[in-house]
């Protein structure tokens, strides 16, 4: 899949074993260079066999725990790639993505899966919904920097003719295909009494209720900024009902029924990108005040940030996408051991801070050191 969900992400943060498997590495979607990934896979997946054996495993132990990868292998698996391809592989857990990144090769065995670099596509730095709102059509779509898919909508209704279909019978007068008697098969179509009628908006704000309660069944995260495509009336009556937190201001006005998901995306993305880069600047410059007046509730420590990501405490957290630091964090005395090396029985604390951020809450700002406060490979404001 190519934008993960956060219900996902957090499975596999809170999963752990004495040996998972984290596997990046760059594909193609297309052109001559798609010839070459079945090769780098390949040897990615001999490091991986490598690293099992070092660590313990029988040889063919490894090459079981492997299998199911080398089985995806297949000409049809690599016609279907996006920028990267991102797998995590245990003896009881085995999920594979296709995203948006261009990794670097990298092949990680730890007591935990290593996130961190599929955060750009989860964190504050881009992730976001938009709703597309028309009488005739709804469509929800969930987005990143890179693109948009759509997200299939079950147990709600799609349209205002569909809303109310089981309303009061009354109501299907409103629906019809310009006879009396429908025919057997013929869909029925909405026309209404007139935009702006006291009864026309009525139907529609029920409509937009119905859809809102469904949309809260499915949307499970509440920090995601959510763009609305429709004509003013409808996206106005939407503002109004809706109880999802964070819808901005501006919207992309006009009918989207005939909009396609490139368009939307190139669209949504210009209004987008200001509230995430006001939201990283305002980030940054409350850590750089409070490092100067208030030093108690900020650091650039790695272990002062590590013991607080594991008690609750960050509220914001900058972390070098690209750089490890391998260690020990003992949560029992709060220990932390730093190591040099990617050892099995060590794990990479930029990773585990990244992680239980997320999952507490905290707002995640991942990118090269030169552009992170301090320029230092983590930093972080703390809630207390």
């Amino acid at each position: 899949m190519s934008i993960l969900s956060t219900s996902e992400i957090k499975e596999l943060m809170e999963y752990g074993d004495e040996n998972c498997i984290s596997i990046f590495m760059p594909t193609h979607p297309a052109g001559p260079e798609i010839r070459q990934d079945p090769i780098r896979f390949k040897n990615v997946l001999s490091l991986a066999e490598e690293k099992l054996v070092e660590a313990g495993w029988r040889d063919t132990n490894a090459k079981r725990l492997l299998e199911q990868a080398h089985q995806l292998d297949q000409g049809e698996f690599w016609r279907h790639q996006d920028e990267g391809l991102a797998l995590f592989i245990s003896p009881n857990e085995f999920r594979y993505y296709r995203v948006p990144l261009n990794f670097d090769e990298e092949v990680i065995i730890s007591n935990r899966f290593h996130l961190k670099p599929l955060m750009p596509l989860l964190m504050n730095d881009g992730r976001f919904y938009l709703l597309a709102l028309s009488q005739n059509q709804v469509r929800l779509f969930q987005g990143s920097h890179y693109k948009i898919n759509e997200v299939p909508l079950e147990d709600m209704p799609l349209s205002l003719a569909e809303a109310l279909k089981y309303d009061d019978p009354e109501e299907q007068l409103q629906m019809h295909t310009g006879n009396p008697q429908v025919a057997e098969g013929q869909s029925l179509v909405f026309h209404g009494q007139g935009v702006g009628t006291t009864d026309n908006k009525d139907q529609i704000r029920r409509f937009l209720q119905k859809v809102d309660r469904g949309l809260h069944e499915i949307i499970e995260d509440q920090q995601a900024p959510m763009i609305l495509a429709g004509v003013d009336y409808v996206i106005s009556m939407y503002r109004e009902i809706t109880i999802y937190p964070l819808v901005l201001s501006e919207g992309i006005p006009g009918n989207p029924d005939k909009a396609n998901p490139k368009e939307l995306h190139e669209q949504a993305w210009k209004i987008v990108l200001p509230y995430f880069q006001e939201s990283q600047e305002k980030a940054a410059t409350k850590y750089q005040e409070l490092m100067a007046n208030n030093p108690e509730k900020a650091s650039r420590d790695l272990k002062e940030i590590i013991t607080a990501a594991y008690d609750k405490r960050i509220e914001s957290l900058f972390v070098a996408i690209d750089e490890e630091q391998w260690g020990k964090f003992n949560p029992e005395t709060h220990e932390i051991t730093l190591q040099r090396e990617d050892q099995p029985e060590n794990e990479d604390l930029l990773d585990f801070a990244t992680i239980h951020t997320f999952l507490n809450g905290g707002a995640v700002y991942t990118d090269v050191p030169e552009k992170l406060p301090d320029r230092a490979l983590v930093a972080a404001t703390f809630r207390y």
